[in-house]
């Protein structure tokens, strides 16, 4: 079982940045993908980002490539999602997924384990 804990979400003016973080337990991080997904009020839940166990190998959603970042410590067993450039549409509770498996992946489904989330709030 893998206990995921997101943190670093608040209020930010847009052009802001923010850098969250998903601090595992339980199992290490290291052995699986990882991803970040996001869900805004009345609307589904939607991939933001996504990196391979190594985390050699990225990938992003269209609308937030070249303003977000998604990154791993292994070592340190968490993940990151470095936010710049924020827009008011960024604005959603965001959720950090990690999964056995070595290869990215965009959906949900591919994802065994949740953290909480944390909230982003951008004001224009």
């Amino acid at each position: 079982q893998v206990r995921l804990v997101e943190s670093g979400g608040g209020l930010v003016q847009a052009g802001g940045s923010l850098r969250l973080a998903c601090a595992a337990s339980g199992r290490t991080l290291s052995s699986g993908r990882m991803g970040w997904f996001r869900q805004a009020p009345g609307k589904e839940r939607e991939f933001v980002a996504t990196i391979s166990q190594v985390g050699g190998i990225t990938d992003y959603a269209a609308s937030v490539k070249g303003r977000f970042t998604i990154s791993r410590d292994n070592a340190k067993n968490t993940g990151y999602l470095q936010m710049n450039s924020l827009k008011p549409e960024d604005t959603a509770v965001y959720y950090c997924a990690a999964a056995a498996g070595a290869d990215m992946a965009k959906t949900a489904q591919a994802y065994d384990y949740w953290g909480q989330g944390t909230q982003v709030t951008v004001s224009s």
